[in-house]
Order: C-alpha cells, then structure tokens, then sequence
C-alpha cells in the first residue's frame, strides 16, 4: 500500500488537504501539522505528528521542523509527501526530494496571480507542482492546472 505524509498548517491549509481526501483516503497515511483547535479537531484518531510553529519567517521553527522532517521520513518511510503550505510544507518537501521520495504541493486556492513565499520556494525541486488558477499556471510552466479543490 502506498505510504502518503500529509503536510499543511491548520485553517485553510488543512481544509485544502481534507478536500483533496480522494487522492490519500485509501492509502497508509500520516498528517504533520500544527497543534490548533481546528487540527485537533479534524484529526482526532488519526496518525498526527505535532511540528513546531508558529513557522511564519522563523528560521528557529524552520530548523527545528527540518530536524522533525528527517525523523519523520526515517521513520514512517513514506512513498509521497503531499502538502498544501504553507511553512511547514518546505523542510518536509525538501527533506522528502533529498531522499528521493515523490513531493507535491498544491499551491492555495487564495493565490490567484503569484505563489506564495512557500510555494515560490518548493516549486523548483517538487515533482508535481498543482495551481487552483488558471491563470497562476499560464504564469508558471512547471505548474498545472487540474481545477480548483473547494
């Protein structure tokens, strides 16, 4: 069975994955996400590491949860690492390409015109790089677009 690492922040991050269940459901998964009222309550049993936030411009936080990355891929060994962003997606979609594991990232549906930081940063080494915009994608070659997730 597939192995699939779920990655996103809580709030609309989360939403996005959840909306994207259709792609992970049915294959051995784990979420990576941050402690929140929402992820607490939207992933209660399921398999949830807590990262280290909050991640916004905090180069601490960003190594902290590279070091949580490398332990995480070690040690669930996941196949994919699917993230919708944003922090927290680029030392688990990072650590996940070193390794020679398959990374997407679906970019938020609230980027219309450019990537956000996260995404501007994970789009030259992810292997599948997903817009919810039309218009986003004629603005990126590497990305597609397949429709929107909400």
């Amino acid at each position: 069975m597939t192995r699939v690492l779920l990655v996103c922040s809580p709030g609309g991050h989360l939403q996005q994955l959840l909306g994207l269940a259709p792609a992970w459901r049915e294959t051995d998964h784990r979420w990576v996400t941050l402690r929140a009222p929402d992820t607490e309550y939207e992933l209660a049993g399921e398999q949830v590491t807590w990262a280290h936030g909050p991640t916004n411009r905090s180069l601490g936080k960003l190594v902290r949860n590279a070091l949580l990355a490398r332990s995480v891929l070690r040690e669930f060994d996941p196949d994919v690492v699917l993230s919708t962003g944003a922090a927290l997606a680029v030392p688990f979609l990072l650590g996940a390409r070193l390794t020679g594991r398959r990374t997407v990232y679906c970019e938020s549906f609230t980027r219309v015109h450019e990537l956000s930081l996260s995404g501007r940063i994970v789009a030259p080494f992810v292997d599948q790089l997903f817009v919810q915009w039309p218009e986003l994608a004629e603005r990126r070659p590497k990305a597609r677009y397949e429709g929107s997730v909400l």
